[in-house]
């Protein structure tokens, strides 16, 4: 009888899945994708995309994790609904009836200690997939003090230039060819 228990016991931790792993998705009201670019050499510009969803997978033990990220390109948002937005929408910028999703993949999680620093990965905006590297600060991991939920969150940042993927209208003035990427992230645990 015990030896049929001992198997059993074994049986079952070897069958559970490893617990170090966790699985997060995006909060999209608290984790909106932001850019900044130069306007006529004199002024910052922002601008962010509404919509957008993301599935997280760290290990902290073991020091890695995946990071796959979509975002609707026709959920752009610059301040200026009535004139920018239709501009930015259209053929020279993200093309959104061709193009209507921009994407980002990575395998690539670099840690210092338990702490997410990098995410090393691809871009594909406009049909073309470029590797870009994030840089992580403020991550950490807790309670929602509202709702008790696990969550983790931080903000990724990294500077890109979008001519690379073939958007090239207005450059160099208008707006400018470098493009900072901001994206402020709050991701919830996915109970199992």
């Amino acid at each position: 009888m015990k030896a049929h228990l001992v198997v059993a016991a074994v049986a079952t931790c070897v069958s559970l899945p490893a617990l170090a792993e966790e699985t997060y998705t995006l909060d999209p009201v608290h984790s909106q994708p932001g850019f900044v670019v130069q306007h006529l050499g004199m002024s910052s510009q922002v601008g962010s995309f509404l919509k957008s969803s993301a599935k997280i997978a760290i290990d902290r033990e073991a020091k890695k994790g995946t990071v796959d990220v979509t975002i609707d390109a026709a959920s752009i948002h610059t301040f200026d609904p009535t004139r920018l937005d239709a501009i930015v929408k259209g053929e020279k910028y993200f093309n959104v009836e061709k193009y209507p999703t921009i994407t980002f993949h990575s395998d690539d999680v670099r840690f210092d200690g338990e702490r997410v620093v990098a995410v090393n990965g691809e871009l594909t905006m406009l049909g073309v997939t470029k590797p870009v590297s994030l840089t992580v600060q403020h991550f950490r991991c807790g309670a929602n003090p509202f709702n008790k939920k696990p969550m983790c969150g931080g903000e990724a940042t990294a500077t890109i230039k979008r001519s690379d993927w073939g958007m090239s209208a207005g450059i160099p003035f208008a707006p400018s060819d470098e493009v900072m990427l901001r994206i402020p992230i709050e991701a919830y645990r996915v109970e199992s």
